[in-house]
């Protein structure tokens, strides 16, 4: 990561847009040359005036009529430079969002699934949009605002040096007051801290809210509300206490400031009434006086844009920050040498693995060792937290395992590149997700460069095609927000579609069933079948019927293989997995009910098993 940091390093981060927002800076010193031409004509008309106060009618009407219409051309000229400078910064700040966006989310796809569960949505959202958004606000307004800022003060101090010393030096006065409580107010190291803690405040709400809209079900069901819902709640109080707080700490520098910006002619005109007073006659100094007095509301405009650009500076330095601390995430490394397996079994080869070894927690899954034949259906049961997820998740490499290794074909998964890696290893989640995009476009995800007919033949083998040809407009219906709402054994069945028209010899199914209703669950089945055929299979199933014909069943309990064989050997060996079996078809015969019991008030009603 560069040492550079807030301006500097966006500019670095620009990259090779430096172009567009050099070209942009010139038109915009040109605009602010043009900006003064106007003042420099009222000087020279008010100098004539005065010249020929006495007798009007001697003053020179063509020569003030010329100074008045280049006045209108440099008024003009000067914006149509900044209308151009403008454009050019809209382009260059639009390219670099796009790159800054696409390079971001590249960045956090090569992250591992860790760094994703142990960071808090609403701080990457914020990243992805608010802070990448205050970098177009800077690039594509307020950085040619600066460039003619600088350059409109420069040509105004020295056109007011040229015209009168003193004069000059009482307009500096106030610039350099106005500049000295900017650098107070916006710099300094506790500046620094409260605008972070502005940022992480503002992170905060944005992850409770995301937290609150999805968690919306469980609020209405319990008869909550915003103020009950004590996370989002206690942090909007938190976001807004504290920008008050940080509103007053600003308040008397930033009344100092405003009223320096209107004062200038209180700082010119006594000086100007007391050299005039040395030299009442003295026309051409009054023309000079008067052309301060004028051009005094031009130094204060650039001023108030210093105003709006220090805080955007001291937002830009927080956000590039920010970036650069994700930037910074190391991702999942890629193999110097990478290796592409030609035969598909999968080996666990005395697996160790920790979610959060760091910090010493117990093992996730500890000695691992079985191999899951090519061809072959191999299924992972056991208790809630026994480790089949874990197991599950660490073949398509979401994260690295502590010890041991994983091979496909013989290949260590961390010899394979991630492209490699995900175009061998299909994954259907127990909970789908669905983006806010066409039926056909979802689909379509599981191989994008996939012909139409492909995509069909992979929603028919997955039973889709019946229901989607129900939806309003077919494949071309969207799914989610503006569109239509799918079942969630619909759902499974667009994510298997996606795993059939992937077609990689390696699939892992988490619990790919667990929406499926009755009358649905046949249809999954068909699907799941014709997905698997040929391939090398790991599946998670609670429904234990599901994978009594599993080609081997792995039985996982505290993060370590208990057992393993077919269903028929472990039920005869009358361990774990026959209890669980046991369990299991005891419950398919459990049900909820109403039994009469004659009392005096009417009916008991009870609840009974087995």
């Amino acid at each position: 990561m560069s040492n550079k940091s807030g301006v500097a390093r966006l500019l670095q981060i620009a990259g090779e847009k430096r172009g567009l927002l050099a070209a942009s800076g010139i038109l915009s010193a040109l605009s602010a040359i043009g900006q003064l031409i106007p003042y420099i004509s009222v000087y020279f008309i008010l100098k004539e005036l005065l010249v020929h106060a006495a007798h009007p009618a001697g003053a020179d009407g063509p020569f003030m009529v010329r100074w008045g219409i280049i006045a209108l051309l440099g008024l003009i000229g000067s914006l149509v430079l900044m209308y151009a400078g403008g454009l050019l910064s809209h382009i260059a700040a639009f390219r670099i969002l796009y790159g800054l966006r696409i390079k971001l989310s590249s960045h956090i796809g090569k992250l591992p699934l860790g760094w994703l569960n142990g960071t808090s949505t609403g701080a990457v959202k914020k990243t992805l949009e608010q802070n990448v958004e205050k970098i177009e606000t800077f690039v594509a307004h307020q950085l040619p605002d600066l460039i003619h800022v600088a350059v409109s003060t420069l040509l105004m101090i020295t056109v007011m040096f040229y015209l009168n010393v003193w004069l000059a030096f009482a307009c500096i006065v106030p610039i350099l007051v106005g500049f000295g409580v900017q650098i107070v107010l916006m710099t300094g190291p506790e500046t620094k801290k409260n605008v972070k803690k502005y940022h992480d405040a503002l992170e905060r709400l944005n992850g409770s809210a995301i937290q609150y809209v999805r968690g919306m079900p469980a609020v209405k069901v319990f008869g909550q509300t915003v103020h009950s819902f004590r996370k989002f709640y206690a942090d909007m109080i938190y976001y807004r206490d504290y920008c008050v707080k940080y509103t007053d700490q600003f308040q008397n520098g930033f009344l100092i400031f405003k009223v320096i910006l209107v004062s200038f002619a209180a700082f010119v005109l006594p000086v100007g009434v007391f050299l005039l007073s040395r030299d009442p006659g003295n026309a051409a100094f009054a023309s000079v006086l008067l052309f301060f007095l004028v051009m005094a509301p031009g130094v204060s405009a650039p001023m108030f844009k210093i105003m709006y650009l220090m805080s955007t500076l001291r937002d830009i330095g927080e956000g590039v920050e920010r970036i650069d601390r994700l930037l910074a995430e190391k991702p999942i490394p890629e193999p110097e040498r990478p290796v592409k397996p030609v035969q598909y079994d999968v080996t666990f080869d005395k697996v160790s693995f920790s979610y959060e070894a760091k910090a010493g927690s117990g093992e996730a899954l500890s000695n691992i060792s079985f191999t899951a034949g090519q061809g072959q259906v191999t299924a992972l049961v056991g208790p809630s937290g026994a480790g089949k997820s874990t197991v599950a998740n660490l073949v398509p490499r979401f994260w690295d395992v502590n010890d041991g290794a994983i091979r496909i074909g013989g290949v260590d998964v961390r010899d394979m590149t991630v492209t490699d890696l995900m175009d061998t290893v299909a994954f259907v989640f127990q909970e789908t997700f669905l983006f806010y995009d066409t039926v056909y476009n979802n689909i379509a995800v599981g191989r994008p460069d996939a012909a139409a007919e492909d995509v069909y033949a992979a929603a028919r083998a997955a039973q889709c095609h019946e229901f989607i040809g129900r939806l309003p407009q077919g494949y071309e219906t969207r799914i989610g927000e503006g569109g239509v709402y799918l079942s969630g054994g619909e759902e499974q069945r667009i994510a298997v579609a996606r795993s059939i028209l992937k077609n990689a010899p390696v699939l892992v199914l988490d619990e790919a069933t667990a929406f499926a209703d009755p009358e649905n669950e046949n249809k999954m089945q068909l699907a799941l079948k014709e997905l698997i055929r040929g391939k090398t299979v790991l599946v998670i199933a609670h429904r234990l019927h599901v994978i009594r014909d599993a080609d081997q069943i792995l039985v996982l309990s505290g993060g370590r293989l208990a057992e393993q064989g077919k269903h028929d050997e472990l039920v005869a060996a009358n361990g774990l997995y026959a209890k669980m079996w046991s369990t299991y078809t005891d419950s398919e015969r459990w049900h909820i009910g109403m039994k009469k019991e004659a009392t005096n008030d009417g009916f008991t009603a009870q609840h009974h098993g087995r």
